[in-house]
């Protein structure tokens, strides 16, 4: 975490609210040092932008899946879906991703994709999205 200040007269006191109300790690300079590296040569953006192409990627390979229905446009890393509930289980046998609700024939999923993901992991969870829910005959989604 960090904190930015545009104007530095804010700042005057705020070492002493770090140390009262929020989070100190110990070892700060280790903490400093990522934030050091993610905020030189826009090392931030670039995986920002890499993770946001691979969340549309994925967004293009399944929304014509039988049973998918992508519920937003995929305007950043995440994509959010609904899915036969009962195609859930299978898909988290092989992927990791959260669920929203499972009450009903269908739930709510979001899968996100992050600074390494790569273009092979994208074509492997969509094609197992292909193989288990476009391949579920029970109805739903």
């Amino acid at each position: 975490e960090a904190v930015v200040f545009f104007d530095p007269k804010l700042a005057t006191d705020f070492k002493y609210v770090r140390k009262q109300g929020l989070q100190l790690a110990s070892k700060m300079r280790f903490v400093s040092a990522q934030f050091e590296a993610l905020l030189s040569d826009d090392l931030w953006l670039h995986s920002a932008r890499h993770a946001n192409r691979m969340a549309q990627l994925l967004s293009s390979k399944v929304r014509d899946v039988r049973g998918v229905d992508v519920l937003f446009p995929t305007q950043a890393n995440g994509v959010f879906a609904e899915i036969p509930t009962p195609c859930v289980v299978p898909l988290q046998e092989e992927f990791h991703f959260y669920c929203f609700d499972l009450s009903g024939p269908t739930s709510k999923v979001r899968w996100m994709a992050a600074f390494d993901t790569t273009e092979d992991d994208v074509e492997a969870f969509a094609g197992a999205i292909e193989r288990i829910v476009g391949g579920y005959s029970g109805g739903g989604g």
